[in-house]
């Protein structure tokens, strides 16, 4: 009972996505029930014709060319009304699927980031594409094929009744039957289902984590473990596929053919015991022809559960992402005026139990430069991320102009901190793209941001200059070449606030000092926060913040720590072997 109260609200949620074309739904329906009287009618003009013509002997060629050409007008009239509901439905359901992939879209990206953390891209992938399809097909082929199975069913009825009551009495009896076959087969069709949409989102899932990591797989000679893999995962999503065909096999047409056949024969025993001239031969053949039309979409409604539930399955799987909580932000629309951050006893952890930062205060001055650095895992990462609003805190506050950041919104968070990050995202897209990303930018201050990073002459060796492509995911570019385009980025609006998560970690010296004097620019209007561990690129920080599981061990300025002789300065001390050693 829980099950099938789970699924009539999500029904009526994937069919109210087309309340936009109700009137276009509406003239399909119509159409419908034309068609269904126009199908039904022909069996009455046969019937009439076997009747009142062929059992008495007697063919006015007037009235049977009549009726000959009224039958094929009726079947014309149903395929041409029938093709044009079929229009009007696919019209609503790739207007359905439109809208719904674009709010399904729209709920992904505005998932918490905490939510890509543990959720396969594939499984989002699968959502977006895969499920929205079922629901069109719901659309297409269940809406379709129920309205049209209910109204040539009900027309049937009342030409079976208006025809010979007692004998419609017979043939409505195979009615109870269908409907208990239709609920035994959903009950054991659902489960199966759900595994069947669990499956193609893993497959999904495999294919983008084999795609994004093809190269570490053919160098580590991993392709036949990770094809076995895929096969084990395919094959697990064709068993589930030959459950539902056997179910399909057993419990759908066989019986209802089984059904259809007793029904017959009531109607053949009816006929045989009732008197002479009781039930005339026309009316028997109509009935027979009734029979195996009222056979064929009481298939088509059984059969269409299979699509339903697999429709159902797909809308929880998408409704599921689009009720999901969303990044949380704050009301506060006013943008920074200034770069200070105030970090009040600060604990972060992902998981309950866990924690990655602990009581960390930290104090920045507006246009202050603030380098955090420390071993792998320290929680230096962390620390920007909870900074750009990307997490929400466990315990502790975070101020931003002394307001709290949790209390800014979207627009405000996001126009006055900014970060560049080691691995960035490069689109694929022009070099003016990349750098504006939607924003109102002219080409002179890209330009300008190109210049400050050392990429304008690149831009310039292009064919088209900025508004050259760069191919899937920047692959025109080295490593290096997208960490400063993702600094031009940043540069070209400068932000309040400005947070590099180890920006220069792939870019050669000469580079790095052109970037060291671009960022001197940059602190007379934002307050600079870098992550480091080349520990050269922040010897001019205004406070050095020593990071060590998650709690700050040391701070100060360079020679500050140096002086102190600890963690910071041991560190120091190992770079500097390193650069020595490189050096000979």
């Amino acid at each position: 009972m829980a099950k099938t109260t789970r699924l009539w609200p999500t029904i009526g949620r994937l069919l109210s996505y087309g309340k936009p074309w109700r009137k276009s739904l509406g003239l399909a329906v119509l159409m419908l029930w034309l068609a269904a009287a126009a199908e039904v009618l022909g069996p009455v003009l046969i019937s009439y014709f076997i009747d009142q013509m062929v059992a008495q002997h007697h063919m006015p060629v007037a009235l049977a060319a009549g009726l000959i050409t009224s039958y094929l007008l009726l079947q014309l009239l149903a395929a041409l009304l029938h093709y044009l509901q079929a229009l009007r439905f696919n019209q609503a359901a790739v207007g359905v699927v439109q809208r719904l992939r674009t709010d399904v879209m729209d709920a992904a990206l505005r998932q918490p980031l905490s939510a890509f953390d543990t959720q396969p891209v594939g499984q989002i992938i699968s959502r977006v594409t895969n499920d929205t399809e079922v629901v069109r097909d719901l659309y297409v082929t269940v809406v379709a094929t129920v309205l049209r199975s209910a109204a040539l069913v009900g027309a049937m009825l009342v030409a079976m009744f208006s025809l010979d009551w007692r004998m419609a009495w017979v043939a409505i009896a195979i009615f109870p039957a269908v409907l208990i076959v239709m609920l035994i087969y959903q009950r054991f069709s659902t489960p199966i289902v759900r595994r069947v949409r669990g499956y193609l989102a893993e497959i999904n899932n495999g294919f983008n984590e084999v795609i994004n990591g093809m190269s570490v797989i053919q160098q580590f000679r991993q392709q036949a473990r990770f094809g076995e893999r895929m096969g084990e995962v395919s094959r697990s999503h064709y068993l589930a596929r030959m459950q539902t065909l056997r179910l399909d096999g057993f419990l759908l047409r066989p019986l209802l053919s089984l059904f259809s056949a007793l029904i017959l024969c009531g109607l053949m025993m009816l006929y045989g015991f009732s008197s002479v001239g009781t039930v005339e031969v026309g009316v028997l053949y109509a009935f027979i022809n009734y029979l195996g039309r009222l056979n064929e979409p009481l298939i088509e409604l059984t059969t269409q559960q299979s699509m339903l539930q697999q429709a159902v399955v797909a809308g929880e799987r998408i409704f599921q992402l689009m009720d999901a909580p969303r990044q949380p932000y704050g009301e506060d629309i006013q943008p920074l005026g200034s770069g200070r951050i105030d970090i009040q006893d600060l604990t972060f952890a992902y998981r309950p139990g866990r924690p990655v930062l602990t009581d960390i205060n930290l104090s920045v001055p507006s246009r202050h430069f603030v380098a955090l650095v420390g071993h792998t895992g320290s929680g230096k990462s962390t620390l920007a991320n909870l900074l750009m609003g990307y997490y929400p805190l466990s315990e502790g506050e975070i101020l931003l102009d002394d307001r709290p950041l949790s209390s800014l919104s979207h627009a405000a968070l996001r126009d006055s901190v900014a970060m560049v990050q080691q691995d960035p995202v490069v689109l694929a897209d022009s070099f003016f793209a990349n750098v504006t990303l939607g924003r109102e930018v002219g080409e002179d201050r890209v330009w300008a941001a190109l210049e400050a990073v050392r990429l304008a002459d690149l831009a310039r060796s292009m064919p088209e200059g900025i508004h050259t492509r760069l191919g899937e995911q920047g692959n025109s570019l080295s490593v290096g070449q997208k960490q400063l385009l993702a600094l031009a980025r940043v540069l070209v609006l400068t932000p309040q606030v400005l947070i590099l998560d180890e920006a220069t970690a792939n870019i050669d010296s000469g580079t790095e000092q052109a970037i060291q004097q671009a960022l001197v620019a940059v602190r007379q209007r934002s307050t600079l926060v870098v992550i480091a561990h080349r520990l050269s690129t922040v010897i001019d920080a205004d406070t050095i913040l020593v990071l060590h599981r998650g709690r700050v061990v040391e701070r100060g300025s360079h020679q500050q720590l140096l002086a102190a002789r600890g963690r910071y300065w041991q560190m120091y001390q190992l770079q500097l072997a390193g650069a020595e050693l490189a050096a000979t």
